[in-house]
């Protein structure tokens, strides 16, 4: 299993898995950086709380901001983010990220059934 998550973790996240910018555990770095485990961390908060509550769409909107600035800013200046603001930020756009495709696929089969019972009756 350890070696299935080592190999397919950074294809699926198409992480850089720079070792600088990851966790560690026992001397050896995490399979994904500290933003794409954030990520991983927020889409799996999502996926199991998304039937007791999730936020309307436009807070989710606003969850995926953080990880922008930090990620833009970090790229087209000098500034160095920290694994644990990047753990964070890649949290909250995780969330928001699950949560909206989510909504989309609720949405979309909400939409489907009534065309479905306007069209085919």
């Amino acid at each position: 299993m350890k070696a299935f998550l080592y190999r397919w973790l950074p294809i699926v996240f198409g992480c850089h898995c720079r070792p600088d910018r990851s966790f560690h555990y026992k001397g050896k770095p995490f399979p994904i950086c500290a933003r794409c485990t954030g990520e991983l961390v927020g889409m799996i908060a999502a996926i199991l709380s998304y039937g007791f509550y999730h936020p309307p769409f436009w807070i989710l909107l606003l969850l995926t901001i953080p990880m922008l600035i930090d990620g833009f800013v970090q790229r087209l200046t000098a500034y160095e983010s920290n694994n644990v603001r990047r753990l964070w930020t890649g949290t909250l756009f995780g969330y928001a990220f699950a949560a909206l495709l989510i909504m989309s696929f609720v949405y979309v089969y909400h939409l489907g059934q009534k065309v479905g019972l306007t069209y085919f009756r």
